[in-house]
């Protein structure tokens, strides 16, 4: 579509690489899952931590595509105007999605249901909504399903890793070894945390998400406990690192996946085009360290 309208493939690319990571921060997100499930906390409280963050971070990919396009029109030159009965059209065919999404994660909230039932009242919501419109076949119901269990297999050979390490990890003390050489320095509890997220953000360019979850948690963890920061507020900074890792160099995966969409545009565009996105990750990550209540305020208004 942005081809058809004249974008810049670098832009064009680069907002798709980006914009791809943040199903991962809001959710359901299997990050968080995996997350909570590694740390012994509530997925509900995760799952609600990533909403305004997940927000916060689209709300900067806008004001970066706003300014990139300010400063160079050409790089997203504006299409045909559309008509307001066209605009209301696309607006009511979106509204039974967005229904669904406030009709689970507000069940959340309200305490109507738990995260996991909220994910069968979204799956059957969905399921009724394409039967209802006629656009639901048997085949696109069994892809739905094969790939839900691949993914559910995915996470669950994940979780089977880090029960094999986590007990290596206990016996050798290597996360108290490591914990006591961090608090060694005599940093602040605010340098100790950046200095986490830092080592996150550089694995994030080698290895994948997961695998860097499951490797360090039972490192960290302990730290972060330790200092008393609060563990989802932790959570949802490693899950934006996570997400950070995705288009940065070298390994980054959803900047290859644009790469076999879009063959044509080289890998070294791709990569100038998420840089503008990557920075305003960068910038995001610091407001939620400056200002913790943007992750906290909506799970503690729920569990208060």
């Amino acid at each position: 579509e942005m081809d058809q309208f004249n974008y810049d493939p670098k832009l064009s690319t680069g907002a798709v690489a980006a914009g791809g990571t943040l199903g991962i921060l809001i959710p359901p997100s299997t990050g968080f899952v995996v997350y909570a499930i590694l740390t012994e906390q509530s997925i509900g409280r995760l799952f609600l931590g990533g909403i305004l963050p997940g927000l916060l971070l689209l709300l900067l990919f806008i004001i970066t595509i706003s300014l990139v396009c300010w400063r160079n029109p050409a790089l997203g030159p504006a299409g045909p105007q559309s008509s307001m009965s066209q605009r209301m059209i696309a607006l009511l065919g979106a509204l039974p999605v967005v229904g669904i999404v406030l009709l689970t994660i507000g069940g959340i909230y309200i305490g109507l249901f738990s995260p996991v039932e909220a994910s069968a009242v979204g799956a059957g919501s969905v399921i009724a909504y394409g039967l209802v419109v006629r656009k639901l076949s048997f085949s696109i119901l069994w892809k739905a399903a094969t790939d839900a269990v691949s993914t559910t297999a995915t996470v669950l050979l994940i979780l089977i890793a880090a029960h094999m390490i986590s007990p290596f990890m206990a016996l050798s003390h290597i996360p108290d070894a490591i914990g006591d050489f961090v608090l060694g320095f005599g940093l602040p509890v605010a340098g100790v945390l950046l200095l986490m997220l830092l080592i996150y953000l550089v694995l994030g360019c080698f290895l994948e998400g997961f695998a860097m979850l499951v490797l360090t948690l039972p490192i960290f963890f302990p730290i972060v406990l330790e200092l008393g920061i609060d563990p989802i507020w932790f959570g949802v900074l490693v899950v934006l690192t996570l997400e950070m890792g995705l288009i940065s160099p070298p390994v980054g995966l959803n900047v290859f996946i644009v790469k076999s969409v879009a063959p044509r545009v080289p890998i070294g565009q791709i990569f100038q085009g998420v840089l503008p996105f990557w920075v305003a990750m960068i910038a995001c990550l610091l407001i939620l360290v400056a200002f913790p209540q943007i992750v906290l305020i909506l799970p503690n208004t729920m569990f208060g």
